[in-house]
């Protein structure tokens, strides 16, 4: 009986062991709920442990007041008897639909466990609900999505301070597009037009570029701006990240046509490995 004890305890402590490690490798602190959740299941192995030890004891008694051989632990755990002792079994009163009970108790474990959730529901309702020391289901999600939302906007900082006009990609992606044609409808519609089809700004669907049409190029354009032609500088107003989403719009208008597009300004680009662009100038 010490053994099994000594058993369940170095259980205990090896998982907690093992759950400090994984979240000293992960660096991310436990939070009060999963400490509460811990700390009830701990206590419902307790409980079922102590019954089921109750019931070993109750039944060793028992047997001895009867002069029957003591069960082992297992065996009241259990309830488990020879296939010779079924017929000892008697018939309860209890029908059902012609059914008939035989007198075969509940199993101590079953009942063990039973009387754990009981435990842990009352450890939940005093917790949660009645002390609050701990959040609700919904609080728990806000918080998780607070938590998920910082180490997202940190991360992009990260990412978004190490992108510049020397590494800027074009990117596919809808959402990021999406969020660039906002941003261009708000800061850049007023001289390029909604539809980019030009205004006090240049026409930015046809081919032809004042300062370049790479993706490098227009983003180095967004980002330093022309003060000369009274394009502001957007890089203390925009972070790299919403740039380069602006820059990626911006190339998905090439070749759209929108009606009322200001005549080719600048030069023709043509990408690289194509075949030799027509530098000529443009009328203003």
């Amino acid at each position: 009986m010490k053994k099994l004890f000594s058993m369940i305890v170095l259980v205990i402590l090896a998982s907690r062991l093992s759950a400090q490690d994984a979240a000293a490798s992960t660096l991310e602190p436990v939070s009060l709920t999963n400490a509460m959740i811990y700390l009830m299941a701990v206590l419902i192995v307790l409980v079922l442990f102590l019954v089921l030890y109750l019931g070993f004891v109750v039944n060793q008694v028992k047997n001895e007041m009867a002069g029957l051989p003591a069960p082992t632990f297992w065996q009241t755990v259990f309830s488990l008897k020879p296939v010779s002792e079924d017929s000892k079994l008697e018939i309860t009163d209890h029908d059902f639909d012609g059914i008939k009970e035989l007198s075969n108790p509940i199993p101590p474990w079953f009942n063990a466990l039973f009387y754990g959730t009981i435990v842990f529901g009352i450890g939940y309702l005093i917790v949660y609900h009645l002390m609050g020391s701990a959040p609700l289901q919904a609080a728990e999600y806000d918080n998780e999505v607070r938590k998920t939302e910082a180490m997202k906007k940190a991360y992009l900082e990260k990412v978004g301070n190490s992108i510049d006009e020397s590494n800027v990609t074009l990117l596919a992606d809808a959402s990021a597009l999406d969020a660039g044609k906002q941003e261009f409808i708000t800061k850049c519609k007023a001289c390029h037009g909604e539809n980019g089809e030009g205004g006090v700004g240049p026409n930015l669907t046809d081919n032809y570029w004042i300062h370049g049409g790479s993706i490098s190029d227009v983003y180095k354009t967004i980002k330093y701006g022309v003060p000369a032609k009274g394009m502001i500088a957007w890089e203390s107003s925009l972070n790299p990240i919403k740039m380069q989403q602006v820059a990626s719009f911006i190339m998905t208008l090439n070749g759209t046509n929108p009606a009322g597009g200001k005549e080719p300004q600048g030069v023709l680009y043509q990408p690289a490995g194509s075949a030799t662009a027509d530098t000529t100038q443009a009328a203003n």
